[in-house]
């Protein structure tokens, strides 16, 4: 063979090669049939239907009958089970166990994303497809989401927030040391210059979301839950800023006029808000603010009161958010309030989120209207309703399942049996 004929041979070989590496891949496809599919939008729930999955994203939703598979789909049983998307909660500290008080001094940044993987994993588990992050230390949620998303950890779809916005010995602050360790949070920042500055810092470094604690907290040493922190025009100024640049703003807000000044200022929803009175209720409702309850936390300390070893100074606030919160809460709920669905997970531990829902139900929601918290108010809250919280054409196949009817009582949530997050089965306890 002349050496024309064997580049001619090479060049062939090159080219078939290199379209064998260009040819698309073909998606893989799934059909799950749902013995019982729950329409979280309209409480609806249709018997014998196929949901049919190629890659991430759902292809299709109808009569199981109306639906072929083909050789190459997977056939996913849940006939005896009742389906409905995934659950979202829009307030976790990932990255955070339930420890307090000086005991969280010797955990490093990197040590709280360990712990913040393994904790994605169990809340995955749970049922809870995708979170709103609002805390975290060193960018350590970042971290977290980023390796997440690249396939490293398996854990929910994240929304993250980085370190929250706070004043100089405020809530988000580190009030624990004295003096002489000079100890500030990562999110400090005081006055409209210097807020503005800390926003465009916190984005730089990957936040999809603005947290800002606007009020005193529960958990920290040296405030009260009662008093605002932010004034209000450092709280425009912060909620500005983040709009501009595409963020939300969640706001920690425990008292009565911090949830007003938040609400006024703009914030995409208030967390907690265990202080509320009825005018900063009416100012929610006004403003079309979310407010995100995070109640069932209430009930677990006083059920594990005895080995939470809470500082001395976190109990008593916590008791005292304790005789009003949940009572507030359901005056919102009856208000009309926009209710999204959210835990403070690391309070109590990872895992537990779906009890949040029952405590929504015995303050007057109705099972399907908690559900909806979970699901198209939290998608909605998080600015991604064309993505998750149905289960519809186009959007990601986040889907889980449970024996019984969660219609009837909500509670079955807290054993989800199957877990699916964009195509991919996470558990099944179905059987195939």
């Amino acid at each position: 063979m002349n050496r024309i004929a064997s580049w001619i041979l090479i060049c062939i070989f090159v080219c078939v090669a290199a379209a064998g590496q260009n040819a698309p891949t073909m998606a893989k496809r799934v059909v799950i049939r749902a013995g019982r599919l729950l329409d979280v939008k309209t409480g609806n729930v249709q018997s014998n239907q196929a949901i049919l999955i190629e890659g991430d994203k759902i292809v299709s939703v109808g009569p199981a009958s109306s639906v072929k598979t083909t050789p190459d789909a997977a056939v996913i049983d849940l006939s005896n089970a009742t389906v409905l998307p995934g659950l979202i909660d829009a307030h976790t500290h990932i990255t955070f166990n339930p420890q307090f008080g000086y005991e969280t001094l010797g955990i490093s940044v990197p040590r709280e994303a360990l712990i913040g993987a393994h904790n994605a994993r169990v809340t995955l588990e749970a049922g809870f497809t995708t979170i709103r992050n609002v805390g975290a230390r060193g960018y350590s949620d970042v971290a977290l989401r980023d390796a997440i998303n690249a396939g490293d950890v398996p854990g929910p779809r994240m929304i993250v927030s980085g370190p929250a916005l706070s004043i100089t010995g405020g809530h988000c602050d580190n009030n624990l040391l004295p003096y002489d360790y000079h100890a500030s949070s990562d999110g400090v920042a005081d006055g409209v210059e210097n807020v503005q500055h800390r926003v465009r810092e916190i984005i730089k470094y990957g936040a999809d979301v603005i947290k800002v604690c606007a009020t005193g907290g529960v958990m920290s040493k040296g405030d009260d839950p009662n008093h605002s922190q932010y004034t209000m025009e450092e709280m425009k100024a912060i909620v500005a800023e983040a709009h501009r640049l595409g963020r939300k703003v969640a706001a920690h807000a425990h008292g009565a006029e911090g949830v007003r000044w938040a609400s006024d200022a703009g914030v995409d929803s208030i967390e907690h808000g265990h202080l509320m009175d009825d005018a900063s209720i009416a100012t929610l409702k006004k403003n079309g603010t979310y407010l995100v309850p995070t109640l069932y936390l209430v009930d677990w300390q006083k059920e594990n009161v005895a080995t939470t070893h809470l500082p001395e100074y976190a109990r008593k606030k916590m008791e005292m958010v304790s005789q009003v919160g949940q009572n507030n809460a359901r005056k919102a709920i009856a208000a009309g309030v926009k209710i999204g669905m959210g835990t403070d997970a690391a309070v109590y531990p990872h895992g537990l989120n779906a009890h949040e829902l029952s405590v929504y139900v015995r303050l007057g929601m109705t099972p399907l209207q908690a559900i909806q918290s979970a699901t198209v108010n939290d998608a909605d809250l998080l600015g991604w309703t064309d993505r998750i919280g149905t289960i519809e054409a186009g959007k990601y196949a986040d889907i889980i399942a449970v024996d019984g009817d969660p219609l009837k009582d909500v509670a079955t949530l807290q054993s989800v049996k199957f877990v699916m997050k964009g195509g991919e089965v996470v558990k099944n306890q179905y059987g195939k």
